[in-house]
């Protein structure tokens, strides 16, 4: 449901909203019919991306509930703890460690779509920071994965 015009508006509205009161800059970022991969900065000493997560998807899903709320899908712990069908528990976070592991996560998050089998080739899919990073020349616009048609030493300081 993700993909959809009026769930991408949403999360549009959500991720401003928390930016707002929560600063973050989304590095890199794709959005998948079911799920997302995104890199962020967030300001010098604030390490709290489980609030920013929750934000998002809390306004989302609060926006969202009368288009996509499964109530057959609510088994007794999601309504305990008053979650919706939307969103999983749970979430991996990594703190980046150097240019060649931001590499690495650059490459996982754009090569989604193609593991998923949505496209081909990164470029052919929409909803992906890839073509921000073909544009800074970092990208080959026919990459498919792997090191062929990506500049190696990317610096992202």
């Amino acid at each position: 449901i993700l993909t959809l015009n009026m769930s991408r508006q949403i999360l549009s509205n959500a991720i401003k909203e928390v930016q707002a009161q929560y600063p973050f800059f989304i590095e890199a970022w794709v959005l998948l019919p079911e799920h997302i991969h995104a890199i962020w900065t967030l300001p010098d000493g604030d390490t709290d991306y489980s609030k920013r997560w929750g934000l998002i998807k809390a306004k989302f899903s609060k926006t969202s509930k009368a288009f996509f709320h499964a109530e057959q899908s609510c088994n007794p712990s999601r309504i305990k703890r008053r979650e919706t069908t939307i969103w999983q528990r749970r979430f991996w976070e990594h703190a980046i460690k150097d240019d060649e592991d931001f590499e690495r996560h650059l490459d996982y998050i754009h090569y989604n779509p193609i593991k998923h089998g949505y496209v081909e080739k990164a470029s052919d899919w929409m909803w992906s920071s890839f073509h921000k990073f073909v544009k800074a020349g970092i990208y080959d616009n026919d990459w498919v994965g792997g090191n062929e048609g990506r500049i190696q030493g990317l610096n992202w300081e």
